[in-house]
Order: C-alpha cells, then structure tokens, then sequence
C-alpha cells in the first residue's frame, strides 16, 4: 500500500469519525462542558472514544424510564395525604419568604411535602451509627426496608446482612435494593437473606449494564426505613472501612441522620418507587400498605423535606435547591462534600455569595479515593479560593460528609455530594431541615471539624508544582464525564 493511499485513508477515516462525532454529541441536549469534555473524548480517541461513549455516555434506556414514568403515576398522593393529616396537629412555623420559596419549589418540581413533628439524631462516625442502626434493625416488629450505594461482603457488611437474616426469621418482612457496582457486591451475598425470606434486587440501572452498555447510572441513596415510621440517610455505605480506621484514609468522617416522624415517610415512598422500578416480577412489586407509614407516638418539632432525584428526570432539583440557599444566604453558607465538581451555575452562584459578603466556606478531604476525580476537585478548590470562597481541607482522616447549613436556619443532609455526577447522573436523596436548632448544631459540627482542616492559601497554591497543575487541568476538562 502506497504511502499516498495510507494517507487518504487516514483523512477518510478521520472525517467519518468527525462526523460521528458530531452527530453523537449533538443528538440530544448536552451542558457546554460535557459537549466539550466528550469532543475531546471522541476526536483525540477515534474507536475508543466511542466505544466509551456507548458505555458511559448515553442517557437512560426508555424501558427503564417508563417505569419510573408508570411509577410515578401513583407514587405521591398518597405521601402528601399522610403528611397533611399529621401535619394538621401541629402549630405551622413562621417561615422566612426564601424558605416558603424554597419550600414551594421542591414541592412543585417533585411533589414533595414538607413534614413537621420530626426528631433527628446524627451520627458523625460509623462504629456509632452502625451501632445504633442495628439496635433499631432488632428492634423492628414489622418491616425493614434497605438500600445502599455500597454494600460490601466483609465484617460489618456481613454483620448487618446477619442482623437482617435474624428479623426475616422471625417474621419481620425485609427488603433490600443494592448497587452491584458500589461495593462490587454479587448477588450470592444476599442468598442467606433470601433463604430466610427476606427480599433482594439489584437497582434497576446496576443490572444488565453491559448489555444494555450502560454503566454510567447509579444507585447513591444511603436508606433504611424501619416499621414505617423511623427512617435512615446520609452519606455512610456499608463496609469496613466506614467504622475501622483504614490504612489508606485512617478515620472515616460523615455525616448519617436518624429521623422519626413522617419525614421517614419521604423515605420509604423513594425506597418503594426504587423497588416497583427494579423487581422483575410484576407480583413482587410493593402497595402502599398502612404498615409502611405510621406516625410514631414521639414527637418532635423539626419540618422536614425529603427530597429525591436521579437522571429519570430532566429536572435538576436537588442541584437548584443548594443554589437557592446560596444566593439567599445573609450571613454564611458551609458545605462539606467529598467531591467538589460543580457546575457553572452552582460555580456562580457561590462566587456571588462570596463577593457579596457571604461567609462561603467548603470543606473537602486532603486526600483522594479517586486519583482524577480529587485532581479536579483540587482545580476547582483553586478557582474558588481565588474568587473569595474559603477552602477548608480536613486533615483527620477522610471527609466524606455531604451537608450545606445556611444562616444557622437550615440544615441540609444526605447522599448529595457537589459534583456534576450527582446533579445529573446518580439516584440521590437529602433531608433539608427548617429548623434553626438543627442548622445551629450542623453549624458547630462544621466550626469542630475546622480544628482538623487546613484553610487554602494562596502560597500553598503558588508552590503546587507545574506537573500537579497539569493534572488538575486535565482532570478539570474531563471532569463532565467522571
């Protein structure tokens, strides 16, 4: 083959793969910088670049999109007529305008109620969370429904699939709905639980993904809801190195809360609607029974929103939520967040807060579980800083740790780390809490964690070598896709 023909067919084979590419990015909306994170991806890596894009870079199949759409139908009603009549026993809280705002929103966009007469307890550290989670596991008469991100088959993971076999015997109906990718889980795990006659399924998007080259969309709910009215999330999955101190992250920092009240009821209706959309067998799909939603005789005086979205919908909820608390901040705006990917908008919107006189401060971890995506996050850490946010790195262990406090009004935890990945790709759940003595005791966690960070400066960033900054670029032009 002459060198000329070698030629020709390299222009030739460079254009077809131009014009695919072109016509797979711009196919369906796309934000500005995943068009450009997968332009890169498609034209610097012709084959590569779209058999990655056939595994990680489509959205959702429409069979699994119906489902939702078909359980959607009737997942709500029922949530707000329960919520409403409890509420009715309570005398409403006066609400700032930006919090009724913010209320009405996630109301409108996913049917979500606000919830009074709420208890919460945190847990900052796994071996107490753990431990208080299988006390309630035993003590349950009725029902325990899980699902996890990561369930992994090791001590405490084996210790918590244990303490669910010992319910299932004893009569208690038991559910779990599991990621196969988090925790790299296989199914023969749960074999012993389904002996004893609890329930298993693997989340809808986790299974079949290489036939349905799909690998992309994940399950990142943390829930447990027990007897129906008391309801578990944060950001703590199940496995060793959430309660030992591991050699590679030492303590493990997060953030889990315990909630009883009808707020539990926001759980439970997310877990039902993740289990309808999963199970194979129509038969083994879930009613909105009684014993699924049962207000509890303790009372307490915290509203609630459980709030929950996932790339099913359009709807970006959860990220416009947190940018809503940012831009009516007053007085000071804290997250915590493992990953700090945002966006443009939630970019401008803490940079605006900051220049408007906003205390902005983000707390992340001083150490990577993913090399490209702490690359990036160092990117973003970097601009921020340089835009007047403060950048706090935790120093004692790893901070995995998803919360937002505003104002010392409203408190905000869950699954929902500040990452494009959670604004658009995963299945995600956060409790907001309007309530001022919730925000004031997130808010003093926060100031206890300062003791174990190191605030960004700017001669640490000026003595980052050329070669990091490289990485952290490149890691940040990927950052769409990670």
């Amino acid at each position: 083959m002459s060198l000329a023909t070698i030629y020709s067919l390299m222009g030739t084979l460079i254009t077809i793969n131009t014009l695919l590419a072109l016509v797979t990015i711009f196919r369906k909306p796309r934000s500005i910088a995943s068009i450009f994170a997968w332009s890169m991806f498609l034209f610097f890596l012709p084959g590569v670049g779209f058999l990655g894009y056939l595994f990680l870079g489509r959205g959702l199949d429409r069979t699994t999109t119906n489902r939702f759409e078909e359980e959607n139908k009737y997942n709500l009603s029922i949530l707000a007529q329960r919520v409403r009549e409890n509420n009715e026993k309570f005398e409403p809280k006066e609400m700032a305008p930006h919090e009724r705002l913010l209320k009405r929103y996630f109301n409108n966009m996913e049917r979500t109620p606000l919830c009074r007469g709420n208890k919460v307890n945190f847990y900052l550290n796994g071996e107490d969370k753990f431990s208080a989670l299988f006390d309630d596991i035993k003590n349950a008469k009725d029902n325990i429904h899980v699902e996890y991100y990561a369930f992994f088959n090791d001590k405490i993971g084996t210790a918590f699939r244990d303490n669910l076999i010992e319910k299932a015997k004893e009569g208690v109906e038991v559910r779990v709905v599991y990621d196969p990718w988090g925790g790299k889980t296989r199914k023969d795990f749960f074999k012993p639980l389904e002996e004893a006659g609890g329930k298993v399924t693997a989340f809808i998007t986790s299974r079949n993904t290489l036939t349905k080259t799909r690998l992309n969309y994940h399950l990142h709910r943390k829930i447990v809801v027990i007897d129906g009215q008391i309801g578990w999330t944060g950001g703590f999955n199940v496995g060793d190195q959430y309660i030992y101190n591991s050699k590679k992250f030492g303590f493990w920092r997060d953030t889990h809360g315990r909630i009883v009240g009808t707020a539990a009821f926001g759980l439970q209706e997310t877990f039902i609607r993740d289990w309808n959309v999963s199970v194979r067998d129509p038969k083994d799909k879930l009613e909105r029974e009684d014993s699924y939603f049962v207000v509890p005789e303790e009372e307490g005086n915290i509203d609630i929103q459980i709030v929950a979205n996932g790339p099913e919908s359009d709807n970006k909820t959860l990220r416009t939520g947190f940018i809503k608390m940012i831009m009516d901040a007053e007085d000071y705006i804290w997250l915590q967040s493992p990953y700090l990917i945002p966006d443009d908008s939630m970019i401008t919107a803490l940079v605006a807060a900051a220049n408007s006189g906003v205390d902005v401060r983000i707390m992340i971890p001083n150490m990577p579980d993913h090399p490209f995506i702490f690359r990036a996050t160092q990117y973003y850490a970097n601009y921020l800083h340089k835009h007047g946010v403060k950048i706090y790195n935790y120093t004692n262990g790893f901070i995995h740790s998803k919360t937002l406090v505003m104002d010392g009004k409203l408190g905000v935890f869950g699954t929902t780390n500040q990452d494009i990945r959670s604004y658009e790709l995963n299945f995600e759940i956060s409790a907001f809490c309007y309530d001022e003595t919730i925000a004031k005791e997130m808010s003093r966690t926060f100031e206890g964690d300062l003791r174990n960070s190191k605030l960004l400066t700017d001669e640490e960033i000026s003595q980052q070598s050329i070669w990091l900054k490289i990485k952290q670029n490149f890691s940040r032009l990927l950052s769409p896709i990670l």
